[in-house]
């Protein structure tokens, strides 16, 4: 991919690579990220969805977005990757939860009315499309007045293209370099679950995840947002319980140092 323009084709064409091995790691919980730290927060942030008609934007192969689903969300679930889709579909049709599922783009979301929801959500997504302003604006037809929305993405003060721990001798962690915090030019980062099974053997016909990224500042998040319509109610830079933090070195790291994640909760105006 090093040589593709990242365009929302590249993605798509990224993600349906990573499809099966993805779905596979993720729903055998090996995303652990994820599983102690970021969607526990998430699901703590985010207000009631009993009983809301939600859309979920990058809902991949659809973990998350039946874990909304669960808590009486009227899920609607949207991605790029026609894979990743089709893995989500599978589960639905096994485990119904009344979930409904489109290909599609979220910076465009024309299969969905004006109005047609009533809360936005997207976890860990939107960071990996390249047109976030488009991303506001598509989510703020499709969400009635005074609707919400709630995202989170990897904190973009702290995950730039210059990041690196700082460590002492003994290889504690002293903190977090970061740098190249105005870059905005997308790049392709290859990696996979670091604490999977045999992650530091990977078998020859494993490749590593391409995921497409596209930098961004803190401010064209905010300005995203509020310019496409919405009023910012709360945002939020969730830190590991302290329990996890005992528990696990690769979480005290950042329940010392830094946030790995950003949350925005905003109203349509």
């Amino acid at each position: 991919m090093t040589d593709e323009i990242l365009d929302e084709a590249a993605v798509a064409a990224a993600w349906d690579r990573n499809a099966a091995t993805w779905t596979q790691e993720v729903r055998a919980g090996f995303d652990f990220y994820r599983e102690l730290y970021t969607l526990p927060a998430f699901l703590d942030f985010v207000p009631s969805v009993n009983g809301q008609r939600i859309i979920d934007l990058g809902c991949g192969e659809g973990s998350n977005t039946r874990r909304f689903a669960k808590l009486g969300g009227m899920m609607t679930g949207v991605d790029l990757s026609a894979e990743m889709i089709r893995h989500a579909r599978r589960k639905e049709e096994e485990e119904p939860l009344g979930i409904a599922y489109e290909v599609g783009s979220f910076n465009e979301l024309s299969p969905f009315a004006d109005g047609q929801f009533d809360c936005a959500v997207s976890t860990m997504a939107l960071m990996d499309g390249p047109d976030l302003p488009a991303a506001m604006r598509a989510t703020s037809r499709v969400l009635k007045p005074s609707g919400t929305l709630c995202f989170s993405v990897l904190h973009p003060c702290f995950i730039t293209p210059a990041i690196r721990w700082l460590t002492d001798e003994e290889g504690s962690h002293l903190g977090l370099r970061v740098g190249r915090y105005f870059e905005r030019s997308p790049f392709v980062e290859y990696w996979r679950f670091s604490r999977r099974p045999n992650a530091t053997m990977l078998q020859p016909s494993e490749e590593p995840f391409e995921v497409p990224r596209f930098p961004r500042t803190l401010s064209d998040y905010i300005n995203a947002v509020s310019e496409a319509g919405f009023r910012i109610v709360k945002i939020e830079e969730p830190r590991p319980s302290e329990e996890m933090a005992r528990r696990y070195d690769w979480l005290n790291r950042w329940y010392q140092h830094a946030p790995l994640v950003l949350f925005i909760l905003a109203v349509k105006a």
